[in-house]
């Protein structure tokens, strides 16, 4: 394991760009940082509110997912997000950055009459649009519900796609891109969806309230954040507490778990030349590390 970057502030969202440098988000610190190929680091833009999950899109713009005004702590050198919503809090947002210029633009803040509560991670699937996570909001005593959506790049259309899931975190499509990955964060449970249309899912009837495929579950102590797909199409599930990456394949029969020192391993990206160098946050420790995978990952829609 190398470790590329330090003295982040609670990173997430690792974004591969077409020279080889990381973008990450810094939620703790409301900006994006991109973390060049000689170790150094520079701030590609400042925004509003939380940036949580980003992704490359059309025109090599940064499309973000922004959970609005969190509360945060520091102790012993590490960020938490505390329960609760901060002062300033009005929801939450898609944003696009434009990683030249440093531009920030609000993309969508909501669906309907409903607005968003904290967008939370991205995909790119083959139509142009994109996929994202709504986690939902809590505060002391109750958990707000989340959901999928989907949306146009060009900020023309949103759709809600699924509602009524516990903390929907990670994202993902597979291969072929005929299956929708979310995971819940405090479940641990890791749900698929069929995907008949641009934004539109077959959802089974009468098992639970978002029509999900119950694919994987965990037995230990631990939660889920966001996940990557291989190539091979294993959904690679970051793990919070029980720190690390957990493998799971494809229809949810096996797992296997990677140990990482860090109770907050939040997201895993792959690139590099053979697509096989997972790029890893550390978000407890405020660290960005790369390890070779043993396999490559899927090269996303506007990856180069």
């Amino acid at each position: 394991m190398k470790v590329l970057a330090k003295g982040l502030a609670f990173p997430e969202g690792p974004v591969v760009m077409p020279d080889g440098s990381v973008v990450v988000v810094e939620l703790a610190g409301g900006q994006l940082r991109r973390i060049g190929l000689d170790g150094g680091t520079s701030v590609v833009a400042k925004t509003a509110g939380c940036p949580n999950g980003a992704q490359l899109g059309p025109g090599g713009k940064l499309y973000v997912c922004n959970q609005g005004d969190l509360i945060w702590r520091q102790k012993d050198g590490e960020y938490r997000a505390m329960a609760g919503r901060a002062p300033g809090y009005d929801g939450g947002w898609i944003e696009v950055v434009d990683p030249g210029s440093g531009k920030v633009e609000r993309l969508y803040d909501r669906c309907g009459a409903h607005k968003l509560q904290a967008p939370n991670d991205i995909v790119f699937d083959a139509h142009g649009g994109f996929w994202f996570t709504d986690h939902g909001k809590a505060d002391e005593r109750q958990q707000g519900k989340g959901g999928l959506y989907w949306a146009k790049a060009d900020g023309s259309e949103i759709r809600e796609a699924v509602y009524g899931l516990v903390t929907p975190n990670g994202i993902g499509l597979s291969p072929d891109g005929k299956t929708l990955y979310t995971v819940e964060t405090h479940t641990a449970r890791l749900w698929s969806w069929e995907v008949t249309a641009p934004g539109e899912v077959r959802k089974l009837r009468g098992v639970n309230a978002h029509g999900g495929h119950f694919l994987a579950g965990s037995a230990n102590l631990q939660r889920f954040d966001s996940l990557a797909v291989s190539a091979s199409g294993k959904v690679c599930v970051a793990t919070l507490l029980n720190g690390g990456i957990t493998e799971f394949w494809p229809d949810g029969s096996h797992s296997k778990h990677y140990p990482l020192p860090d109770a907050h391993v939040t997201n895993i990206a792959f690139g590099g030349p053979d697509m096989k160098t997972a790029y890893i946050t550390l978000s407890g420790a405020g660290e960005l590390v790369a390890l070779d995978w043993h396999e490559p990952g899927l090269k996303l829609q506007y990856q180069q």
